[in-house]
This record gives structure tokens, sequence and C-alpha cells, in this order.
């Protein structure tokens, strides 16, 4: 991250690249980008506002969005080539079930810093609780995780697709446990690495690169392990559940947090049909499982399920998950008109613009699932790998 003067410095070199681009535009060309620069200046006022008062300091700001692990100059040919994996067939998903772990680690390049920072840290939803903010709910959703499966000082527990590490802090801090995080991206185990040791969670913590699917550790290594809203990413969910059936001990627990169709999903609904079909792409799905389906994933693997519940639907006072992307829906449209501009101006990597726009979209598909109430990013299952 920059310091204080890198970014006059780095907002400098903006200024004089626009100016140069500048002449090169038609009228009607200077007319757009003048509406969209218009958005870019009130929006950047924001940011420095906040970078300088502390609020938003080791988020990357709109204008630092990169391609993560992906070179700026490829991001487009990543971008296309993720785009192009995904069958046109209804309920199709990626065409080439094979390259799912290539595809996700791509996903994760392209959207990461988009996510850091229009969402946060927690790559994740959460219902809302009854007078609590967004961020009080997000931590009260993770620190469950925690007392679910009954975590300690003293105990090793894994964190299977960990992210920038936002659970997993949260999970170490407040049972004393020792999390070890994976992601099967590097950009993510870097920021989650700089995450943990500038919130001074290091002790508690580590963070490897490696596919989840085929998991580096010896078997029976740790004491319990969770997933929030990842194992989805994996081709077959068993191939996933098995691997952390064999690094857990004997009596170990496992919970995660599934995305979901649910029991009003019908597949014969053209419009709930759309509605998943545009989540799976918009999040580096392979497919949608239902419910049931999770539960016997896990059981044919050998753990006995202990619970089932949808998270989503539990509480009848907890307010809709979806409800945070419906209140961030202006932002995320703001957001857009200064990603165009940055991409007008070749001031972005060219491609972050159609990432951009994909997450746009998915975020009103979502918001769509959660009204209808045919899909659910959080139906918890807690199994055990018998003594």
């Amino acid at each position: 991250m920059v310091g204080h003067g890198g970014d006059w410095r780095n907002c400098s070199l903006l200024m004089k690249a626009a100016n140069d681009r500048w002449g090169s535009f038609s009228k009607e060309e200077q007319v757009g980008v003048a509406v969209a620069g218009g958005a870019t200046l009130a929006l950047a006022g924001v940011f420095v506002y906040r970078r300088y008062s502390g609020a938003s300091k080791d988020r990357p700001t709109i204008f630092e969005l990169s391609g993560g692990s992906i070179n700026k100059d490829k991001v487009k040919n990543e971008w296309s080539n993720y785009e192009s994996s995904y069958g046109k067939e209804a309920g199709e998903g990626i065409k080439d079930r094979s390259k799912t772990v290539q595809l996700v680690d791509v996903f994760y390049s392209l959207v990461t810093d988009i996510y850091e920072y229009g969402w946060g840290q927690s790559f994740h939803f959460s219902p809302k609780l009854p007078g609590k903010s967004w961020g009080a709910s997000e931590v009260a959703h993770e620190a469950r995780v925690a007392v679910e499966l009954g975590l300690r000082p003293g105990m090793k527990v894994l964190d299977c697709g960990c992210g920038v590490g936002g659970p997993m802090r949260t999970v170490a801090s407040v049972s004393g446990a020792h999390v070890t995080g994976i992601t099967i991206n590097q950009y993510q185990v870097d920021r989650a690495t700089h995450h943990n040791q500038r919130l001074g969670v290091a002790p508690l913590t580590d963070v490897v690169r490696g596919n989840f699917c085929e998991l580096p550790f010896a078997h029976g290594t740790f004491d319990a392990a969770y997933a929030i809203e990842a194992t989805c990413h994996a081709a077959k969910l068993e191939d996933v559940y098995g691997e952390i059936f064999k690094a857990l001990k004997p009596g170990g627990m496992f919970l995660s947090y599934e995305w979901v169709s649910t029991r009003d999903f019908d597949p014969a609904n053209p419009e709930h049909v759309r509605v998943i079909d545009e989540i799976n792409f918009g999040n580096g799905l392979p497919e949608m499982r239902t419910w049931d389906q999770a539960e016997e994933a896990g059981k044919a693997v050998g753990f006995k399920l202990v619970t089932s519940l949808d998270l989503a639907v539990a509480s009848e006072v907890a307010d809709g998950w979806w409800k945070r992307l419906d209140e961030l829906a202006w932002q995320n449209e703001v957001s857009h008109v200064v990603v165009t501009a940055l991409d007008t101006l070749w001031l972005a990597p060219k491609g972050l613009k159609d990432v951009h726009n994909m997450l746009r979209n998915v975020a009103r598909s979502l918001v769509a699932g959660g009204k209808t109430g045919v899909f659910s990013p959080m139906h918890m299952l807690v199994f055990q790998k018998p003594h």
C-alpha cells in the first residue's frame, strides 16, 4: 500500500494521463467521459477523506483495483476465458468440470480487490440481528462457528477456503484456537497474511495456498474444521468433504455454511433457473447443489450428520441476508460509472470493467434468490467424524 506522498504522486500521474487521452476523443466521447468524470471526482473526494481520516486504510480504493495475481495486461484475456467456460444451456454451469480449480483461482484473482473495496474482508453473507449493524451481525455469524464446534485454546482448526481471512481472525480471536487457512489463490494468501500480521492475529493463524480437494496435510492433523461459503466451489462436494474427513482427528467436527437451492426452488420455473444460473456464473460455482445433496455428500465420505439448519430462515426476528446487497445497490452503480471512466481512460486493467459489471448483475440475482427464498448461502451443516 502506498503512503500519503505516493497517493498524491499517483493522482498527478492519473491527471496527466487523462489529459493526454482527452484530445483523442470525439465530442460525443468527451461528453460521456465528462459525465463519468464528474462522478469520479465526487467519489474521489469521499475516498480521499476516508483514507486520510483512517477509515479505509489497508483496503483497496477504487483507483487501486487490480487483477490480483494476474498481470494487468492479461486481465481481459483471463476474463474472456472465464466467461466462455460457462455453458449457455439452463443449469449447465461450468462446461468442463476438470477446469474448476483453475477457474476458481482466476475468479478470485479477478474479484478479490473488488470484494475488499466494496464489501470488506469477510467474503460471506449474514442475517442482520435486531439492533445490530451489518458488521456486528457478520462477526456474530462467524463467532457462531467457534461455538458450534466447541473451540478452545490449544485446538488446531482448519479453515477451508479462507479468502483474505476475515472469518479466520474472528474464529481464532474469540476461541483462542489456532486456525490454519487454505485458499487456492496466492493473492488471497498474501492479503490474508498481511491482515493477520497487521491486526496482531499472526500467532494464532497460518495461511497456505492449496486445493482443498487435495489437502496438503497429514491425516488426523486437525481437531475441527469449517468452511464458510467456500466448498460450493468444489467440482464435487464429496471430494472436498472427503479430504476434510481425512484431515480430522477421530471425533473431530466439521461445520459448513453451504450455498444451496432450497425447498422453494422449482427446476421447472424458468425464472428460478435463471437466477441460480446467474449466481453460479457470477460467483465461480460449477453448479448449485440442493441442501439434501450436501447432506448426502457428507454422509457418503463417512461423516455423521449432527445438524442441518438453514440460517437464512432460522430466526423469525433476524433480517434477510440479501438486504445488505439491496442497500448497497446505489454504491455499485456509482462505482461502475467510475470504473467505466477509468477503463475509458486506460487507467484500469482492461477487462476489470467487465468483471465489475458481472458482480453488479449477480448482486441483483442474489437479491432475487433471497427475496424469493429459492437460494440460501448459509445452510449450516455440522458433521462429526466417528471415533
